[in-house]
Order: C-alpha cells, then structure tokens, then sequence
C-alpha cells in the first residue's frame, strides 16, 4: 500500500487536484482511497457528485445535515459504526472518506484530525477496502501538530506540496517544506516534490522551481489555469470525469503517472 499526503495553503486547488489524480490513479488500474482531512469535508465532493449549478448558503446547510456522515460526525453520534458506513464509492471507482472536524467554535480542528485517523486505523478501514494507494488532502496553511499528523506518524510515505506563484501560497509551501526537513531524521515521510498549480501570475514557474530546489526536491508537475476546472465543478463532477480529453484532465494523468512511479 503507497500512502500520500498532499499539502498545501487553502484555496489553491489543492482538493480538485487530489481528486483528478485519484481517479486518474483509479482509472490506470489502482484501488484508491482518499482521505480528506479539512473540517470543510469537500475533499471527495467532486468524485461522489458534488453540488452542482448555483450554489447557496441553504444548500451548504441541507448538504451538510442529509448528506454522508464523516469519521468526526459518527464518533459525536456515540452510534457504532465501521469502514461501510465512513467510506463511499466515487468517479471511478475512487474510494472517498472525510475526517470533518469539530463543531464550528467547538473544539480543535487539528485534534480531530488525529481522532479521525486514529479511528480509521481501529474500525479496520484500510484493511477492509485493501487500497493499493491512500491520498491524504491535509490543509496546510497551519502545519500543527494535528494537521501535520499524516507526515509524523507513518500515515504517509511521501509528501507533495501544492503552490502556485503567488507569495502567500509560496509562503505556505515554504513552511510545509521546513516542517518535513525536520521530520527526515526521524523516519517520518519524505518530500516527494512541488506541484505547480498556475494561476498566470509573472514568474510562477521560476518561483515554484526555486522554491524546489531549496527545499532540495523537484518541480514534479504543472496544472495550467484553466476554466474547464469551474466548469466540471459546476457540473458537481471532477475534470476527467467531465472533460476527460482535456489539456487539463491529460496534465493530471501526467501528473498521476509520476506519483505513482
């Protein structure tokens, strides 16, 4: 079993490119089990059929109380529960689970990140799917101690850093990368490379390749900006289940074929 984290600061793209490269993981042949790690729990959103067309504050209330339950609902329900009930079949045949987080104002988002993972190995989820890949969707804009839980504790093998050109992001990368320096000496998981995620600002390939070379890895993919990725979402699916001949859905193909070696 391969397990990958992806990592990166929120709002860029990170979520809709671990999807593509999950189902482009599935359709090569893979069993593939996603994790999102976000109290959002809209990691998987776009592979189990997503809220399409015009989205509005109802709908993100009706989704959120008729919708799946994640890890962190079932343990607050104090109901038993095992890996059938935390974990659904998506595009191809990907295999979606959400941590979620705790109630808004209510506790810590990063403890419940470890509660969520922690009960994922106790119900015997990874043993019950037999995933050949596992793609952890972390948030990365705070790398605490819960947030930072798939690159510390064995959960992942390999760490890939979503940015685009922009500062903030670059920022965020740059404090992801610092944290897993830390971690090499200690057995933890390793930096498999940046993933560019352009948003067609000035020198965006140039910064993400020095920001690679500093943090001694590689620049191991570039997604282009494009608006089919809107598009696809607005239809509540993910790019290569909605564009599947696309410049976009064959750069994610790329992308997946180089993760998987």
């Amino acid at each position: 079993m391969i397990k990958i984290a992806f990592y990166g600061k929120g709002g860029i793209g990170k979520s809709t490119t671990v999807s593509n490269v999950s189902a482009a993981l599935a359709q090569a042949g893979l069993r593939v089990l996603q994790v999102g790690c976000d109290p959002k729990a809209d990691s998987t959103r776009f592979l189990t059929g997503g809220q399409s067309g015009a989205f509005s504050v109802e709908d993100f209330f009706l989704q959120r109380e008729e919708g799946p339950r994640t890890v962190m609902e079932w343990i607050r329900s104090r109901e038993p529960f095992g890996p059938g009930d935390v974990v659904r079949e998506g595009f191809a045949g990907v295999l979606c689970t959400e941590t979620g987080g705790p109630l808004p104002g209510q506790g810590c988002a990063g403890r419940a990140v470890i509660t969520a993972l922690e009960k994922l190995r106790e119900i015997g989820v990874y043993e019950a799917f037999a995933p050949d890949v596992v793609l952890y969707d972390v948030l990365g804009d705070v790398v605490c101690g819960g947030f930072a839980m798939p690159m510390r504790r064995g959960y992942a093998d390999e760490v890939y850093i979503l940015t685009s050109g922009e500062s903030m992001a670059l920022f965020a990368a740059a404090n992801i990368g610092k944290a897993l320096e830390g971690f090499q000496n200690r057995g933890y998981a390793r930096t498999g490379g940046i993933i560019l995620n352009c948003r067609n600002v000035s020198g965006e390939e140039e910064n993400a390749a020095r920001l690679a070379a500093c943090l001694h890895t590689d620049l191991v993919g570039i997604l282009p900006r494009s608006p089919l990725v809107q598009e696809a979402e607005e239809k509540g699916k993910c790019v290569l289940e909605a564009f599947p001949d696309s410049t976009m859905a064959r750069a994610c193909r790329e992308l997946a074929a180089r993760i998987k070696g």
